[in-house]
């Protein structure tokens, strides 16, 4: 992780950003102490995994129970 001044980070702001395509994280100091960080997004939403690992739960709950108990009594005992 490398670490720029605020001036520095304006005049270099193109070469910092492909740093961080490259997942490199960039602190930005002032007066020498941090005050943020540079860093990539995590890549978005992926629905078609999303709607897969759905449908892997509802396969895997098919068949199974509570024994009796209801939802009211799950989120009861949860606020003891």
């Amino acid at each position: 992780m490398s670490s720029v001044s605020v001036f520095e980070a304006k005049n270099r702001l193109s070469a910092l950003l492909d740093g961080v395509e490259r997942g490199e994280d960039v602190i930005i100091t002032r007066r020498g102490r941090p005050i943020a960080r540079l860093t990539g997004l995590t890549p978005g939403h992926d629905r078609a995994r999303a709607r897969q690992a759905i449908a892997g739960l509802r396969a895997a709950s098919q068949g199974l129970s509570l024994g009796g108990v209801t939802l009211r009594d799950l989120i009861d005992e949860g606020r003891r």
